[in-house]
């Protein structure tokens, strides 16, 4: 099957699924997408139960034939954190840039360690054989959240202004320290290389601090071509060029490439949408990439709700799915509260602030590629199944309930 064909099948089920959504549900779109995703893949797989066909086989072979890690991880993400990053007021992270800075290094690191420890007890105690590295490496690719996810949900969440930058200030930078964190158990897990204090300092200084560097040299670039252009056509083209270039050459020269795309994004979206655009340019972009966003969170939702056809569920996998769901809020609540516990001592935090981030740190497609990027080893279904899970949960019924929170908050 062709790219062509296997997009214009992608586009055209989300945009039956929208409709459907928008007539019927009436959630916000990308929960509403993967709800109806997620109801017909399992009536799918019900049916089949039965002798029913409904075009499972045809369906798996669809999926299989898409990389969802390659697609998401080097595709659509850079488009999505852009997008993300162009609306996240520097004053207004400047403000909480200690909080979201404890939360996306420290947070991750706590709750990686509780994860998997708490996963390895509870995997043990269902009888399911599984190392403690791999339980670690489940806690890496679990314990940083989903900027598409956070991001797409908050704008219908009603979340306090403070709050909502903490969530989302948080989730577009914590990337960079959970792919460090899991390269470096992933390591450990395959054995590939002997992991020193020198080459994790090293590592996280080429993915974090490279990725910034060279996000604010292409958007300084960016900026500056902006700046000496008033036509919002092309202005679009370079902001394009921007997101595709920059993070092509991330991934070549081996930096973050999300944490390049967010710094990019972040200088664009301030310093440039200030001094670089017109008004018309401003509106024209918003747009643009309003509309991409809006696409290709669609498009990946639904992506989600249809992975579960090629999940190897058993009864006993799934116990282990929820009870992980419980593990990773646990280990949530710990890292938020504790974090919020020492910055108290220096700031005051909006009422209700260590539930509402807790239950805002949202699992989304990121959580699922890393697990799927494991190498085949006997413990990557595992892994896989309990963080779709997650994600799921994550999604329908943590998206679907932030808002109500934050109102009784």
């Amino acid at each position: 099957m062709s790219l062509f064909e296997i997009t214009s099948i992608l586009m055209a089920l989300t945009a039956i699924f929208s409709f459907i959504n928008y007539r019927f549900l009436q959630m916000p779109t990308t929960i509403g997408v993967m709800f109806i995703s997620l109801l017909s893949s399992l009536s799918i797989v019900i049916f089949g139960w039965f002798g029913m066909d409904l075009g499972q086989k045809h369906v798996a072979v669809l999926l299989s034939e898409i990389d969802f890690n390659q697609t998401l991880l080097h595709g659509m993400l850079s488009f999505l954190l852009f997008a993300g990053a162009m609306h996240i007021k520097l004053d207004d992270l400047k403000s909480q840039k200690f909080v979201v800075a404890i939360l996306a290094t420290v947070g991750v690191l706590v709750s990686t360690f509780i994860v998997g420890l708490l996963t390895w007890l509870m995997l043990g105690l269902l009888n399911i054989e599984i190392s403690f590295i791999y339980c670690l490496l489940f806690g890496a690719l679990i314990s940083p959240t989903d900027p598409v996810a956070v991001i797409g949900i908050l704008k219908t969440a009603g979340v306090a202004k403070s709050l909502e930058t903490k969530i989302a200030g948080e989730s577009l930078f914590n990337d960079g320290v959970g792919v460090v964190v899991f390269l470096i158990i992933l390591e450990l897990a395959v054995g590939g290389g002997d992991v020193t204090a020198g080459r994790v300092f090293l590592l996280f200084l080429t993915e974090a601090v490279g990725g910034a560097f060279l996000g604010f040299l292409a958007g300084l670039l960016a900026y500056h071509m902006l700046k000496r252009v008033d036509n919002y056509q092309v202005e679009i083209i370079i902001t394009l060029a921007l997101v595709m270039g920059c993070y092509a050459f991330a991934d070549s020269i081996h930096t973050s490439g999300p944490i390049s795309i967010v710094v990019a994004g972040l200088l664009i979206g301030n310093h440039g949408r200030a001094f670089a655009m017109s008004e018309k340019t401003r509106v024209r972009l918003d747009d643009f990439w309003e509309l991409m966003d809006e696409i290709l969170n669609a498009i990946l939702f639904m992506m989600i709700g249809l992975e579960v056809l090629i999940m190897p569920f058993t009864p006993q996998l799934f116990i282990a799915g929820v009870a992980a769901i419980l593990i990773t809020l646990f280990a949530r609540w710990v890292s938020a509260g504790g974090a919020v516990l020492f910055m108290s001592i220096f700031r005051a935090f909006s009422p209700g602030a260590v539930k509402i981030l807790t239950w805002g740190g949202l699992r989304g497609g990121i959580s699922v590629a890393l697990a799927l990027s494991i190498p085949m080893v006997p413990a990557r279904s595992t892994v896989i199944t309990i963080t779709y899970i997650i994600v799921v949960f994550s999604i329908v019924v943590q998206g679907m309930t932030l808002g109500r929170l934050a109102r009784r908050a």
